[in-house]
């Protein structure tokens, strides 16, 4: 998983609209990077529909944002429509943004082991350097958690 202070590398990867969207786009702001495991699963849809009800509060301190799982266009379209979501949601079908911070790894659910996206929060600085890692996410407080970091 990338660590603070380190500066992340460019990636260009489609948005729920199929527009190339790269963190370069976001030179001289800072960004939140969420990674979710699925589109419109319980806690996905409680964790952007938080990062939502307070994206006006986000941008005022600063922050564009930026989700990302490994959902198809099409899905990531449907979720963000859906919930009236404001901010891009990254389909990264191929995991290079996954893969480039280190959050696909083993996962345990109901016994079941399995390989998949963890939930964590990368808050980037106007350089593009990771400034804090939140890996313990809070669904229904993300934001808050961001705000607070």
């Amino acid at each position: 998983m990338i660590n603070i202070g380190t500066q992340v590398p460019d990636f260009t990867v489609s948005d729920h609209y199929g527009n190339s969207v790269s963190l370069s786009d976001f030179k001289g702001k800072k960004v939140a990077v969420f990674f979710y495991p699925k589109a419109s699963t319980p806690g996905c849809t409680a964790e952007a529909c938080d990062l939502r009800d307070n994206h006006q509060a986000l941008q005022s301190a600063g922050y564009a944002i930026l989700g990302v799982s490994a959902d198809s266009v099409s899905a990531q379209a449907k979720f963000a429509t859906k919930y009236e979501l404001p901010f891009p949601l990254l389909a990264d079908v191929d995991k290079t943004v996954i893969n480039i911070f280190g959050v696909w790894g083993p996962k345990k659910f109901m016994g079941k082991e399995y390989e998949g996206i963890h939930r964590t929060t990368f808050l980037i600085d106007e350089k593009g350097v990771v400034s804090h890692v939140i890996d313990k996410v809070k669904t229904k407080e993300h934001a808050t958690q961001i705000l607070e970091a």
